[in-house]
């Protein structure tokens, strides 16, 4: 038997009651009464209330147990870590490891279920010290805190060479202090995070009108005689993430593991070309990931990232040395389960892979400046190089106080090998404002005698050392 709920009235606080028949305006809020009361027209309406905190309880119960080791090994230490297990928890203790300067030499990860274990067994500090007296720090980020008072900028174009030059002219141009910077260049792409404030103020821009003009003038730049708006990008972040990641997160969204440039032979001997496998682990249902390659810092970071970024949950790892080489091995399965069994998505994983080791590697020069920091200095540095024919592949620019500390990577703009009158001209034009130390990377061939004798041997030099000499 059907009830009628004609005569039904229904209080609303600050209102006087109304009736089942209402005006036309009125039917939506009619509507709902409806089905709340069709049921049970005397009972009461209840929400249940969840806990914002229930989410967090098993990490509360069960927190995080790092152990610290500097007995075991006389040369080495052996960081252990136990926590529940959670999406993105092998990169966030990874990248700890890398900002704190540590290089993993050795490491098994297992996250299978919800426990998540890792055994890094060899983690050298800065000059090759275990973790004994080296600070934690908090990781470079992108985003309003990351460096004091500032804006963060994106940009994301193609590369040319001075391109870093005229970025950096147009900053100084419009009254911006370039307060810190990463640069990075692959396949002809270029993406930075450039940190700017106000060169009087010292304080972050948040005028609108000066934003658009900077990020206009800068497009322009970028974008050099091209007329397609696709070609560059710029934008202001406001987000937190880790700087690495989001460079490499720039350049995967650009596409740049897809090749279609001109990619100069200099650019990857053949030493840095990574090997990389995909094969079907059929017990336990994973696709495993093994990659060789040179060996290098932050590179367990890069692949985790990569994984990460593409949406592939890491479930067991093996890393390891063997001489100058690194053997890393993943297992690993998409977020949704899946496993890498068509032949397109393991080829793209592939290209990705390459691109986000090779972003780091770095041939030619290194040249590490330290000096008093002061508005233009950047492009200063910038414009003399370009004026010496020298194309920056990578940069990291940092301020600590007054002091300007700037890492170049650079090499000869035609791609030969940068020749000794060009950095003896260069110590002349900068050398009496700034502290200058000039670094040959490591390179695919093995040194001979005549650049032994040339000074173009490896030094071995930590940043640190140059900051003091500098503040003596």
């Amino acid at each position: 038997m059907q009830r009628d709920f004609s005569d039904l009235h229904f209080e609303f606080s600050g209102e006087a009651p109304f009736s089942w028949k209402q005006s036309q305006a009125e039917e939506d809020k009619s509507i709902l009464i409806t089905e709340v009361v069709s049921c049970n027209p005397m009972a009461k309406v209840c929400w249940p209330y969840f806990d914002p905190e229930y989410e967090n309880l098993n990490m509360r119960i069960n927190p995080p147990r790092v152990s610290v080791d500097n007995l075991s090994c006389s040369e080495c230490t052996l960081i252990k870590v136990d926590s529940m297990n959670k999406p993105g928890i092998l990169l966030e203790v990874v990248q700890i490891l890398t900002d704190m300067d540590l290089i993993i030499t050795k490491a098994y990860i297992s996250s299978d279920g919800g426990w998540f274990m890792d055994v890094f067994h060899k983690a050298l500090g800065p000059k090759g010290n275990t973790v004994d007296g080296v600070k934690t720090w908090p990781g470079k980020r992108v985003g309003v805190h990351s460096v004091g008072d500032h804006t963060a900028i994106e940009l994301v174009g193609k590369d040319r060479p001075g391109l870093l030059s005229e970025i950096s002219a147009v900053l100084a141009d419009l009254h911006f202090n370039v307060v810190g910077a990463e640069v990075w260049t692959h396949n002809r792409r270029i993406a930075c995070v450039v940190y700017v404030n106000d060169d009087a103020t010292c304080r972050a821009v948040d005028d609108p009108t000066r934003l658009s003009v900077m990020e206009e003038q800068l497009k322009n730049v970028l974008r050099g005689h091209e007329d397609d708006d696709k070609v560059a990008r710029t934008s202001f972040s406001m987000g937190f993430t880790h700087v690495d990641r989001r460079l490499h997160q720039m350049l995967f969204a650009d596409r740049d593991y897809e090749g279609g440039g001109t990619t100069l032979e200099a650019d990857y001997p053949p030493s840095f070309k990574p090997k990389i496998t995909i094969d079907r682990c059929e017990e336990k249902g994973y696709s495993a990931v093994g990659v060789k390659c040179k060996d290098r810092p932050k590179l367990m970071f890069d692949i985790v990232c990569t994984l990460t970024d593409m949406q592939y949950v890491v479930f067991h790892a093996s890393v390891s040395s063997d001489g100058p080489y690194a053997l890393q091995e993943y297992f690993i399965r998409h977020m949704d389960g899946c496993t890498l069994d068509n032949e397109g998505e393991k080829e793209r994983v592939i290209k990705c892979l390459e691109a986000a080791i090779r972003r780091r590697v770095s041939e030619g020069l290194s040249l590490e400046l330290c000096a008093k920091d002061r508005v233009g200095l950047l492009s200063e540095v910038t414009r003399v190089l370009r004026e010496q024919g020298l194309s920056v592949t990578r940069a990291g620019v940092s301020t600590v106080g007054e002091q300007a500390m700037n890492v170049f990577y650079v090499r000869d703009a035609s791609g030969k090998p940068v020749d000794m009158k060009t950095i003896e001209a260069l110590r002349k034009e900068i050398g009496h404002t700034m502290m200058l130390n000039v670094k040959k990377e490591p390179s695919s061939t093995a040194k001979t005698p005549e650049a032994e004798a040339s000074g173009w041997a490896k030094t071995s030099f930590f940043f640190g050392s140059l900051f003091e000499r500098f503040l003596a």
